[in-house]
């Protein structure tokens, strides 16, 4: 999986971070150098899926930070703060979370972590 998050999102050059969080036991996969979700933040990325209009109210807290939701369904939710943003895509099995940095495209980063989304709800995960 380590070489999946590489080869589908960091090599986009439109990725800074990013992870794979198996929603059954709330494990990290797979994940970037450096990044690292606390328990709070997979709770928290947990109940914003389970409540979509509150996330779009309320956004989405990840590693102390509060992003703007702009999109929150029971597939996807792109939050931003400014330049930066997050991006959490949900199949069957798991939570993919990507961030991007100022300078990157975030309609590029929504394009990766999306088609690797697909990637797995085609494979049944």
């Amino acid at each position: 999986m380590q070489n999946l998050l590489h080869d589908s999102l960091l090599l986009t050059g439109h990725v800074q971070n990013c992870a794979i969080l198996q929603i059954k036991d709330n494990t990290v996969k797979a994940s970037s150098i450096g990044f690292t979700l606390s328990a709070d933040d997979i709770t928290n990325i947990e109940e914003a899926f389970q409540n979509p209009p509150e996330t779009r109210q309320e956004g989405l807290k990840l590693n102390k930070v509060t992003y703007s939701a702009i999109r929150a369904d029971k597939d996807s939710i792109y939050a931003k703060l400014g330049a930066t943003g997050v991006i959490v895509v949900r199949t069957e099995e798991y939570y993919i979370v990507s961030t991007y940095a100022d300078g990157m495209h975030p309609s590029i980063c929504v394009e990766a972590i999306e088609k690797l989304g697909d990637y797995f709800r085609t494979k049944g995960h």
